[in-house]
């Protein structure tokens, strides 16, 4: 016989069954696929879950403060798409984003500092009211941000200019241009926050700034075994948490370049698919995802022993990748 004093227990069990699921630490790996405008889900294996359309052209992505979400930047519909990281769904759209292509996240959790390919600008939103906040002049086709972890400068780097421009956030004024080799692309501060790396595409090198003085103080040249250097062109980059090693993606010549941070010297090359330009780390840092933008896959390379242990076919030309695992 059925218990009816079992009914109210019973319908919370189906209220909390049917709520929307929230969590973190998903494991679930993001991908944005910037020619067939999708984005690809893997799970902490690197199978993939699934593909879900998305904006047009996607390629910057970010996590929300809280990691509950995620920010991908639509190149081809100037907007910014938000998702909600455990089910995967659209919650919200920032507007009026000209062209965004990468972006950062100012450690106030709110404002977004973005790059504006076409319109030679660096623009700031704020998360929570989607509304334009500023703008900064660059160089033509602007691309990597990175902001300090103190909040008080945020780097643009302008391809087409060769420059790295230093916004002062507090004035809200551009404080310096550097000066650069050609296009430069990406970027990674080192733990300490002494150097800020900046990958060079068409150079073959990354360059080394002080952050105090602002200045170049170094370089890093790449050339793997059978490569010319017009063909070696550095992308994405990360520096470890303990500062001792860097990882830089060599586009064309299809290698990730693995760096000892101290010396400043390639430890070793890592042949991986075509065209290598994104970069994640898991947060143990054991495991390295690589988009190849060229072969339409995803090599996994465990960090211990420097190799590729598979390769993961996703949709057309990946860019970006996220790691939800803390």
């Amino acid at each position: 016989m059925f218990k009816y004093h079992l009914l109210p227990l019973l319908c919370m069990v189906f209220i909390l069954v049917c709520m929307p699921v929230s969590a973190k630490n998903t494991g679930l790996i993001f991908i944005s696929n910037e020619k067939s405008s999708t984005i690809t889900v893997l799970d902490g294996s690197g199978k993939v879950v699934r593909s879900f359309e998305t904006c047009a052209r996607p390629r910057g992505m970010h996590f929300s403060a809280d990691r509950m979400n995620f920010y991908v930047g639509c190149a081809d519909d100037s907007l910014i798409a938000i998702y909600e990281v455990a089910t995967q769904k659209l919650v919200g759209r920032i507007r009026g984003v000209e062209e965004p292509e990468t972006f950062d996240l100012h450690p106030n959790g709110r404002h977004l500092y973005i790059s504006n390919e076409e319109d030679a600008s660096a623009t700031v939103f704020d998360i929570e009211t989607g509304k334009f906040v500023a703008e900064y002049e660059t160089g033509e086709e602007p691309e990597g941000v990175q902001i300090t972890p103190d909040g008080k400068r945020v780097f643009v780097a302008s391809e087409a200019a060769n420059l790295v421009h230093v916004i002062d956030v507090e004035s809200q004024q551009v404080i310096k241009d550097v000066l650069v080799d050609t296009r430069p692309r990406r970027f990674a501060l080192t733990p300490d926050g002494k150097e800020l790396w900046v990958s060079a595409e068409l150079a073959s090198v990354v360059d080394i700034i002080d952050t105090g003085t602002l200045e170049i103080v170094d370089d890093i040249t790449f050339l793997p075994t059978g490569f010319r250097r017009d063909q070696v062109t550095p992308v994405d980059l990360l520096i470890t948490r303990d500062g001792t090693r860097a990882y830089v993606a060599l586009g064309r010549a299809n290698h990730v370049a693995v760096v000892d941070v101290a010396r400043r010297k390639v430890l070793e090359y890592i042949l991986v698919g075509k065209r290598a330009w994104g970069l994640a780390l898991t947060h143990d840092e054991k495991t390295l995802y690589v988009a190849n933008g060229l072969s339409d896959d995803i090599s996994i390379i465990d960090t211990d022993r420097l190799v590729v242990v598979t390769s993961v076919p996703v949709d057309m030309v990946p860019y970006g990748i996220l790691i939800d695992d803390h």
